[in-house]
């Protein structure tokens, strides 16, 4: 974490200073407001932590709840995730206090005498996927970890709990274009009206979602007719795997167990069943004390005496996805801009098995909400918004096309051809990098900010439109070992590595040259696109890795680009030059943590002759691999979006 830029300040540097100019002035809801968040589950807590951290905009979140959400709902977080609350600064608290999944035991009847035994136990996430693991939280706290973030920009973001959305209409001679009408559900105000206006508005509010409604988009899809229980529960039990993630299957029905946080309240996913079609009133007769009596039944002969209820929920298995992920039609692109977005599960539902809901919802607004930053702050043209249905759309689809897969695999004494545990075992394995979160790749069919694979042969594993896989290297100006993907930020910035070739960063070297041009030429990408009174990396934000050993690399040498000046003292940044270097300790005095590492260059397989450069957007997803010679495809890469 860097600070103390502009001078010496005390106290927590979580808290950045307070930008009076833009902070709201009372507790009243806002007459406009440049983006209206609706919604507070984990889409809207994302979207309104990452809007934070641009304190020139204005934004409201609402949700018709009186208060934050306590207990329930969603708990798996995917590896994917971790990374991505590692951007917000979110990431050592989240695996400190998590449950961590580190392997997955199948459970079955082998021998109708003998009850459920255990069929196999493996690894939950494979080596090497990410360097996060699989993690359990409740929703309730990853929410509160993110709307910290909001509270403690300079923005000082807070929730207007007790507001639901009504409808809105678009009048885009508007400065504003969206007016939206709000009505109060908190007892003392209840039925009370308001309105609002924005220049966006995102529906994250849910299955039910009234934004959704509001712009005539529609679920589409299955309801399997099939229920299950869900009760967050202490209890004291026999059986052996109580804390670890089991998947348990019998003649009785199935059970997906979710050891928590805390060493010891456990969740427990119930198979309850077909249910009989039109029956509305199953989940009304249904009672925690038959979800609890069907437990005991799959998992004979072991049993569980449930002391203390948290939480419990009957939902049916289904998978839908909207129509639409905005309020345009097809043949309205070409010359508007969407308005209103719709984003989690108001735009695609899914059972609970695949562990995914929570994490994809998660993901949709932080593919979003860096493209509105960058719109509002003039910093892109509007068109940029287009990729947000584009992109989130292909995704939501193969979540779905999985879920139906898994839950058939998982609830099957229903099917005709109910599958064997070798079975289902195969297929949790084969899903492994689908459950992790990494699956995701926008491909250019989809995503008009995925560059063509015409050079992916420079590193090979940074796959365009992947996430970017991190990697560990050593800090030349230090001597500090860390995951190169751990620099970057939730700040909206774009990040561009300079993977270097044989020759280093010794000046007259191919990286040099790179940043000289990109300094010197003003049709260059870097200055047509940063605002002159910022700093030279408030958009692009820049590295060099080098093959060197880090005491090889002269600090006086540099490129000044990747050692720029800043603030209004014009310090020097120093974190930006690292060393893909190994070392057994022997040339750090073995220093505690450095005794060894892995090289960068050989786990993505970066051309040491040549080098690259990897342009990572700012939802940490490759947007492209380019030589490092190759400065005109660089610049028209960005050209396509960004405004000058």
């Amino acid at each position: 974490m860097q600070y103390h830029l502009n001078g010496y300040t005390f106290g927590d540097p979580s808290i950045a200073p307070a930008a009076p100019r833009y902070m709201r002035q009372d507790a009243e809801l806002p007459a406009t407001v440049d983006v209206l968040v609706v919604g507070t589950g984990p889409a809207g807590a994302v979207l309104t932590a990452q809007l934070s951290q641009y304190p020139e905009l204005s934004v409201a979140t609402v949700d018709r709840r009186a208060e934050p959400l306590a207990r329930g709902h969603a708990d798996g977080v995917a590896c994917r995730t971790v990374e991505m609350f590692e951007a917000f600064g979110l990431a050592d608290r989240l695996v400190r206090e998590a449950l961590w999944v580190n392997e997955t035991a199948f459970w079955s009847v082998e021998n109708s005498d003998e009850g459920i035994t255990r069929t196999g136990l493996v690894q939950d996430v494979a080596d090497g996927l990410s360097e996060f693991p699989h993690v359990i939280v409740n929703q309730a706290r990853m929410q509160e970890l993110l709307f910290d973030v909001a509270a403690n920009s300079p923005s000082r973001f807070a929730v207007d709990y007790g507001w639901q959305y009504v409808s809105q209409t678009i009048d885009e001679s508007d400065e504003y274009p969206v007016e939206v009408t709000l009505e109060a559900t908190a007892e003392e105000q209840a039925g009370t009206t308001r309105t609002v206006r924005a220049k966006y508005v995102v529906g994250c509010d849910g299955a039910r979602s009234a934004v959704r409604e509001s712009i005539d988009r529609k679920l589409h899809g299955d309801v399997q007719n099939h229920a299950w229980g869900v009760m967050d529960v202490l209890l004291v039990t026999d059986f052996p795997d109580i804390r670890k993630k089991a998947v348990i299957s019998s003649d009785a029905g199935s059970i997906i167990l979710i050891p928590r946080e805390g060493g010891y309240l456990v969740r427990l996913y119930v198979d309850l069943g077909a249910v009989p079609e039109g029956d509305t009133d199953f989940r009304k007769r249904t009672t925690v004390e038959q979800i609890t009596e069907s437990a005991n039944k799959i998992l004979d002969p072991y049993s569980i005496e449930v002391r203390d209820v948290a939480w419990w929920s009957i939902y049916e298995v289904g998978q839908r996805i909207a129509d639409g992920f905005d309020n345009l039609n097809d043949d309205e692109r070409a010359d508007q801009q969407p308005r209103i977005f719709i984003a989690g599960d108001a735009c695609h539902t899914h059972s609970a098995k695949a562990g995914q809901g929570m994490n994809v919802s998660m993901q949709d607004t932080f593919n979003l909400g860096w493209k509105l930053g960058a719109v509002l702050t003039g910093q892109a043209k509007p068109e940029l918004l287009h990729t947000y249905s584009e992109e989130r759309k292909v995704t939501a689809q193969e979540l779905i096309d999985y879920d139906i897969r898994w839950s058939k695999m998982v609830g099957s004494r229903d099917a005709d051809q109910p599958v064997t545990p070798e079975e289902v075992e195969a297929q949790f394995v084969r899903g492994g990098q689908f459950t992790a979160g990494l699956a995701t790749r926008y491909t250019p069919e989809f995503s008009t900010l995925t560059g063509a694979d015409t050079h992916q042969d420079l590193a090979p594993k940074f796959e365009i439109g992947t996430r970017f896989h991190s990697a560990p290297v050593i800090r030349v100006a230090d001597a500090k070992p860390l995951q190169l993907g751990h620099v970057h930020r939730a700040d909206g910035r774009w990040r561009v590595y300079l993977f270097a070739d044989d020759a280093g960063l010794a000046p007259g070297s191919a990286i040099a040259n790179w940043c000289e041009r990109m300094l010197t030429d003003d049709a260059s990408a870097i200055n047509r696109f940063t605002p002159q009174s910022t700093d030279t990396d408030s958009v692009f934000d820049i590295y060099a890795v080098t093959q060197q050993s880090h005491t090889e690399v002269d600090i006086n040498a540099l490129p000044k680009l990747v050692q720029p000046a800043k603030g209004i003292f014009g310090l020097t940044d120093y974190e930006k030059v690292f060393s893909a270097e190994k070392t057994n300790g022997s040339l750090l005095g073995n220093i505690p943590g450095l005794e060894a590492t892995q090289d960068i260059y050989d786990l993505r397989e970066i051309d040491r002759t040549r080098g690259a450069v990897v342009i990572v957007r700012p939802d940490q997803y490759i947007g492209h691999v380019l030589p490092l010679e190759d400065y005109e495809a660089f610049d028209a890469y960005f050209a396509a979006f960004l405004k000058g």
